[in-house]
């Protein structure tokens, strides 16, 4: 026998309609607020990030954004610290690319800060890159070794 059903709806009423095609307003830090950029995703909705004031946080995405907002290591995001715990902090909102590209124009974000690069170690652009080479320089006998 089929089942009734019990629930309100499927995945479409728990998710929410994609109806992001207006212009969302550009939001500012305030006091409390710190900018910083994604090192790397540590799962279960924390992640790594290194703000624009020098620290290096452990982030938590909150309840809301955790499921919706797909963040990802390089992103530019609005962090709300923690009063007693200066190396927590909990992510607000992720910037688009556009909306950081216009915070970097406003000046509150520096201009060292890489926006659509997703590769942070990599700061001198690839210009320094120790590359081994595994050519025939010296010939090694088995006996020598």
């Amino acid at each position: 026998m089929p089942k009734g059903a019990k629930g309100k709806g499927g995945k479409n009423r728990r998710r929410g309609k994609n109806d992001s095609d207006e212009k969302r307003e550009l939001i500012f830090k305030e006091d409390g607020q710190e900018y910083a950029q994604v090192l790397r995703m540590l799962g279960n909705g924390r992640l790594e990030a290194q703000c624009i004031d020098g620290v290096k946080r452990l982030c938590h995405i909150r309840g809301k954004m955790r499921k919706k907002v797909w963040v990802n290591t390089g992103d530019i995001i609005l962090l709300g610290l923690r009063e007693y715990q200066d190396e927590k902090a909990d992510v607000i909102l992720k910037y688009l690319a556009d909306e950081a590209r216009s915070l970097k124009a406003y000046g509150e974000l520096p201009d060292s800060v890489r926006i659509n690069d997703t590769d942070m170690l990599d700061e001198d652009g690839g210009k320094d890159d120790d590359y081994f080479d595994f050519g025939d320089e010296g010939d090694v006998d088995v006996e020598d070794i």
